[in-house]
């Protein structure tokens, strides 16, 4: 009996301590629970940024369309593509990218931005994270838009089986080869669900950071920008390796170090079965892999550091 009373003492601090991962782990279970909280302060963070505002969110929309239009145009001459498959091409990277890239930089300023609530308001530190992770979802909504548009345009188009590394339209290993538009369409679902895992960790993992560090921004910010040029957005891969393309001397080395790329394979699982082409197994591998690793990680940042976060804002 004397055992089991100590051990329940035990348990009872275990879960009262600041730095436990039952803490960890209710911080994020209530987190989730008070969703009408989160969207609702998502939602007004969009009203807030388009009020007055004739279009309001469209404004989103009308951007997107904008700068994968000019991107499609200039990079299609450039790189002699087929502008009918290399416009949804470039449009699904861009909106998929546009929400990486927002969760990453606005990420890291979830807590710096509310610092009044969280100082104010006792409530889980991972409704922050989720606010900010909602609100991005709301504007690649708003993006989708043009996606649905594109796709009407040119479906004739991206229904046309063919291999952009190959003339006789055989796909094989090393290709992107694009079967063309089915019902695989619906493994893009599961791959974005698989991005916004990941995102989800990396805003607050970042976020933590953040907070402790605020040169930290500037750094990923940095690195964010030259991760646009190095990942496959607005040009294409096989770019690389098409004998109808320039040869590079490099290409075996480059081409290993994109596919090492996790915003490649981030982009990838969402924008191949959106567009009508094969995701490689690997892709699916690294973005699973990651959001393991990452939310492992992250929960063990939570138990830390959590409960000085209201000290660091």
């Amino acid at each position: 009996m004397q055992a089991t009373v100590e051990e329940k003492r035990a348990a009872a601090f275990a879960e009262s301590s600041p730095r436990s991962l039952t803490r960890a782990f209710a911080d994020l279970r209530d987190g989730f629970a008070a969703r009408e909280l989160w969207s609702h302060l998502g939602w007004q963070d969009i009203k807030q940024r388009y009020r007055r505002s004739v279009l309001g969110p469209f404004w989103i929309t009308i951007s997107q369309a904008v700068i994968a239009l000019g991107l499609g145009l200039l990079y299609g001459v450039l790189f002699g593509q087929n502008f009918q498959t290399f416009l949804p091409y470039v449009l699904t990277g861009l909106i998929t990218w546009t929400f990486i890239q927002n969760c990453l930089t606005e990420g890291m300023e979830t807590f710096i931005a509310n610092e009044g609530l969280i100082k104010h308001l006792p409530a889980p530190i991972s409704i922050y994270t989720l606010r900010t992770v909602w609100r991005q979802f709301l504007m690649f909504a708003h993006n989708a838009i043009v996606y649905v548009v594109v796709v009407g345009i040119f479906f004739v188009n991206l229904s046309q089986p063919y291999a952009t590394s190959d003339q006789d339209g055989i796909c094989r290993p090393g290709l992107t080869c694009h079967p063309g538009l089915s019902w695989q369409w619906l493994l893009g679902l599961p791959g974005f669900i698989l991005v916004i895992l990941n995102m989800a960790w990396i805003t607050m993992f970042f976020g933590i950071i953040s907070t402790r560090f605020r040169d930290f921004p500037q750094l990923i910010n940095a690195i964010v920008q030259l991760m646009f040029y190095l990942t496959p957005i607005v040009w294409p891969i096989d770019q690389l390796t098409s004998p109808a393309g320039p040869r590079h001397n490099l290409a075996h080395i480059v081409l290993p170090i994109i596919k090492l790329n996790p915003i490649y394979h981030l982009i990838q699982v969402v924008r191949a079965p959106f567009i009508g082409q094969v995701v490689s197994p690997w892709s699916y591998v690294v973005c699973g892999g990651m959001a393991i690793v990452g939310w492992f990680v992250t929960v063990f940042m939570m138990r830390n550091y959590r409960a000085r976060i209201s000290y660091w804002v």
